[in-house]
């Protein structure tokens, strides 16, 4: 923390989005700390697991917590990712609402300002893909925005151009709490590298599968074995029928192969070092609507 002046106030603490599905956040949390480290899908409802990305600044430090989507739960797994949304908005300093540019203000963001409203949490209303619509579309938004609540301010950005990223970290660090670091210098995430890797794996086995099936796949690591330069990680996705074990293993295993592929190219850049992935699909049946199969695949 060299060339900082005594009268300066390092500021440290928790930070996170919220919003529909599909508002941007994972997006937008990854373009923050310049690392993947949230998975991002042009699926709604991707991510399951709290990920947090440590932002380090000269006077501050950035905890972001990814949340999943607040939506409607249809299934027990829906539930307890509800449960697990509210109970991070009660523990973070900052809330960024996020709105997307390009389509209206709808019921689900009302109801999303209506749950924040009474948290400790300062709420910053974020209007994010603004690189998709025009300025007149921005304008109108960003009045539709800040119409919905009492915000302490509006940031209009776009996490695929960076543009305001850096002017939305400002705003997010100045309502921060004094403290000392949080977590040391070379930290990111704190994330366990297991949780990570499942997360990438997962990632790949959804890129181009149809519609139906962005819940119905889980992934854990079961194995990860050093042989000399090389990491050896064994893991299985888990599906809810036969014929999704069918769409994700593809014709001769070639869609299989891809997820491989795509995996351990993310894998091997996140972890800078040679990767070998062993993948196996399993059947869980219904494992989104059994408490034990749950809580067998993390949640």
């Amino acid at each position: 923390m060299r060339g900082r002046r005594p009268e300066d106030t390092y500021r440290a603490g928790f930070a996170c989005f919220v919003g529909r599905p599909n508002a941007g956040k994972s997006t937008l949390t990854n373009a923050i700390i310049g690392q993947k480290i949230a998975i991002t899908s042009s699926k709604p409802q991707t991510t399951r697991h709290v990920i947090r990305g440590v932002l380090h600044r000269p006077d501050a430090q950035v905890v972001l917590v990814d949340t999943p989507g607040l939506h409607r739960p249809r299934t027990l797994l829906g539930e307890r990712l509800n449960d697990l949304v509210r109970q991070t908005w009660s523990e973070v300093d900052v809330i960024g609402l996020c709105v997307p540019a390009d389509e209206p203000v709808g019921r689900g963001d009302r109801f999303i300002t209506g749950e924040i409203a009474g948290l400790k949490a300062t709420v910053i209303a974020v209007v994010t893909k603004t690189d998709l619509v025009d300025r007149k579309r921005l304008a109108e938004q960003l009045i539709a925005v800040s119409e919905m609540g009492d915000f302490a301010e509006v940031v209009p950005v776009s996490a695929v151009s960076g543009h305001q990223v850096d002017t939305l970290v400002d705003v997010m660090t100045k309502y921060l709490p004094p403290s000392p670091q949080l977590y040391p210098d070379d930290m990111l995430t704190d994330e366990p590298e297991q949780v990570l890797i499942a997360e990438l794996v997962r990632e790949a086995a959804l890129e181009g599968v149809r519609d139906e099936l962005p819940h119905s796949i889980a992934v854990v690591v079961e194995e990860m074995l050093e042989e000399g330069p090389v990491l050896k990680i064994y893991a299985d996705v888990y599906v809810e029928r036969p014929s999704q074990k069918a769409i994700v293993i593809g014709a001769r295993a070639s869609r299989l192969k891809e997820v491989g592929t795509r995996a351990r190219a993310e894998i091997e850049a996140l972890l800078d070092r040679r990767v070998y992935l062993d993948l196996h699909v399993r059947v869980a049946k219904d494992w989104q609507r059994d408490p034990k199969q749950l809580r067998r695949l993390g949640f």
